[in-house]
């Protein structure tokens, strides 16, 4: 796709996931927001998967898991319109007996989904077991997953990133939402990553950078990533995102890691937003 057509469909996303966060007023609109980008990019232009196809081994395409699952509304919005499931189903976000819980799980087989993510800190663990059943089964596809800053201080991120290099899981690429922020304010404050490059690459990891607000760097370093792949090294992108992004108020603060909007806020928030693809 053209980064235009990309830009497009994650401004209609990030519609959504203020609508499905208001909706249910409950939920997590700023990691959702920020990582807008990224999602789209990897759903519509990198990622080799069929959708009308589903398969819970995914032999034979790419896998994703998204290890920090209280951005479900962003992976709700983005499998929708890639047709997993019907876009209209995300009006039921967080509804009772709903599929779209607050964070992902595959319950009655809700297509896309391979695992549940609502505990922090287990993501990269699991998508490196996929990747090993990868290699053993000879897939060449790619594993990816989707962890945040404020996730790595889950003492389990750290022993995950030391196995995968030791036992070459190169077919696998994380990426690091560093936003800065988490539930309790900026990450820095909380728990200091310190020199997050210079740790992963301590444990040798080939780590890469990219501006995750901005489409084109999305999809160059993804794709650079895929190109990079399967040459000896797990691969890290650190992606700088601001959370809240699109939503002026929303941004610059860790507020709206997880409040929901109220009907005039909401407004706020969807005016400046376009419909590109149609609201559900």
């Amino acid at each position: 796709m053209e980064i235009k057509e990309l830009e497009s469909i994650a401004a209609q996303v990030r519609r959504d996931i203020i609508r499905m966060v208001h909706g249910a007023q409950s939920g997590h609109p700023g990691g959702s927001l920020g990582c807008a980008d990224f999602m789209t990019a990897l759903y519509f232009e990198i990622m080799n998967i069929h959708p009308e196809a589903f398969a819970q081994d995914g032999a034979g395409e790419d896998m994703f898991f998204l290890s920090n699952g209280h951005i479900s509304p962003l992976l709700y919005s983005v499998m929708a319109r890639r047709g997993y499931f019907p876009v209209s189903e995300l009006s039921t976000f967080r509804k009772l007996h709903t599929r779209l819980q607050g964070h992902p799980t595959p319950v009655e087989g809700l297509p896309g989904v391979r695992v549940a993510s609502g505990s922090l800190g287990q993501g990269v663990s699991v998508a490196i077991g996929a990747a090993l059943a990868k290699k053993a089964n000879q897939d060449p596809n790619l594993v990816f997953a989707l962890t945040g800053d404020g996730e790595l201080e889950e003492g389990q991120m750290w022993e995950a990133f030391m196995f995968a290099p030791n036992n070459k899981v190169d077919n696998l690429i994380v990426t690091i939402d560093y936003n800065g922020k988490q539930i309790d304010g900026p990450v820095d404050s909380v728990n200091s990553l310190g020199n997050l490059r210079a740790k992963l690459e301590s444990f040798n990891w080939l780590v890469l950078d990219m501006n995750g607000n901005d489409m084109k760097s999305c999809v160059m370093t993804l794709k650079l990533a895929k190109k990079l792949a399967r040459k000896g090294k797990s691969i890290a992108i650190i992606m700088k995102t601001e959370m809240g992004q699109g939503v002026d108020f929303m941004m610059g603060t860790h507020k709206w890691h997880g409040t929901p909007p109220n009907d005039e806020q909401a407004a706020a928030a969807l005016a400046q937003l376009p419909v590109t693809l149609g609201d559900y």
